[in-house]
């Protein structure tokens, strides 16, 4: 799995989509445990996340 892939499947995974066509949750482990640059983005995505939602006042 190229990281461009697994980023758009973390991505999904974050925000509670399925998962692109052809990516598995297996896949996208085994990459992210491969891949400290994937996994510290996912990690900044998801600080990114909880801080929009702080700023959510609507």
């Amino acid at each position: 799995m190229h990281c461009s892939q697994a980023r758009t499947a973390i991505s999904a995974r974050i925000d509670r989509e399925e998962l692109p066509p052809g990516t598995t949750g297996a896949a996208l482990d085994a990459h992210l445990r491969g891949c400290a640059e994937c996994r510290r983005w996912g990690e900044r995505v998801l600080r990114l996340k909880a801080l929009t939602r702080q700023l959510d006042i609507g």
